[in-house]
């Protein structure tokens, strides 16, 4: 058979082992689940059921017209919102009962302009990040009244991929003291990374992202996680080629010896990097494929001189269990979720379930 498209492989059971995992690490915490950016890629209409199954009813997403999407497959779920509420969310907040993270004090006055019943928003701080968040002055300048507006506290670490960092140390103490000004709220201060700096920083609830999905946004740190997605491309041609040839566009590779490449359909518009150019690679079985040349929009070309049982038509892997989105990303000088959005985002890629 002739095959001309790659192929992502969801698997959704790993994703679901991975949430598990991740629970049983933060025992004492609520798992909420972030879905934002269609669930990392892989679709928020596959992804939430799945994390349903295993008993999930908290879900993060960036923005409104996610949480819509979101309350269409998980009716009962509580959905939190991190961009907060504006103008042109608001329909979409009442509609769909969302709850907005509240980060400005011009954004908390919206809010009670535009309250919903039965809704308690959460309270952002900055600790360090200086992302977004109530900076301490703003925490001090609400009312008790105010104060009991609010369901969570939260905050976002800066470093938790490294457990030493010295901003792990004061970004907790920073939290912990302006949360004495809120005493009666619950809160939430890490995400995947600071799921394993302990239960310090597990708190109420932990917002579970990259590790989830199969990534490890911690290089000093073993990947506990299974890997979640599998990226297959056929091969579309294999030839021979001799010595002192030019491979690929801008003639970077010349050949030093009489080789076999293979031509396959997959490139940077299918979300590879091209600065994969001479440190990507590609697998097919236990054989390891170097890419040669220059990344095309639609090709890659490899060096198969040496690996048996290739043939056109067959597929490699260009993500698998070994070489995951993190090898890729480090291969290319970027990271996973870059890598893996990326892929998902491009449209040329069919995705499906693993079966």
């Amino acid at each position: 058979m002739i095959y001309s498209q790659s192929v992502l492989l969801i698997d959704l059971n790993a994703l679901k082992e991975n949430y598990l995992f991740l629970k049983q690490t933060a025992p004492n915490s609520i798992c909420a689940a972030v879905v934002k950016n269609n669930a990392y890629g892989l679709g928020i209409e596959r992804v939430v059921p799945a994390l349903r199954e295993v008993g999930c009813n908290d879900f993060f997403v960036a923005l409104a017209v996610e949480g819509e999407r979101v309350r269409s497959v998980a009716p009962q779920a509580n959905i939190y919102v991190l961009q907060g509420i504006g103008d042109d969310s608001v329909k979409l907040f009442q509609d769909n009962k969302l709850i907005p993270v509240i980060s400005t004090p011009a954004m908390f006055k919206f809010w009670m302009k535009n309250k919903i019943d039965g809704i308690k928003p959460v309270l952002n701080i900055e600790t360090g990040l200086n992302r977004l968040g109530f900076r301490k002055k703003d925490v001090m300048a609400l009312t008790e009244d105010e104060k009991k507006e609010f369901s969570y506290l939260l905050s976002h670490l800066a470093c938790a991929d490294e457990p030493y960092h010295f901003m792990n140390r004061h970004q907790i103490k920073e939290f912990d003291e302006m949360k004495k000004m809120l005493p009666n709220l619950k809160s939430t201060l890490s995400a995947s990374d600071g799921v394993f700096l302990g239960e310090n920083f597990q708190k109420d609830m932990v917002r579970l992202g990259a590790a989830m999905y199969g990534l490890n946004t911690a290089p000093d740190r073993q990947n506990k996680m299974k890997a979640v997605v599998h990226l297959k491309a056929p091969v579309l041609q294999i030839a021979n080629v001799s010595d002192g040839e030019y491979i690929g566009y801008g003639a970077s590779y010349k050949t030093k010896k009489e080789m076999k490449i293979a031509i396959v359909s997959i490139g940077y518009a299918d979300g590879l990097p091209r600065s994969l150019m001479g440190r990507g690679r590609v697998f097919f079985l236990d054989q390891e494929i170097r890419l040669i040349g220059r990344l095309s929009m639609d090709n890659l070309m490899c060096d198969v001189t040496d690996v048996k049982g290739l043939k056109e038509g067959m597929f490699v892997d260009v993500l698998n269990n070994h070489y995951t989105a993190d090898d890729m990303g480090a291969d290319a000088g970027t990271i996973g979720y870059e890598i893996l959005n990326g892929v998902c985002k491009s449209g040329r890629v069919q995705i499906i379930e693993k079966k």
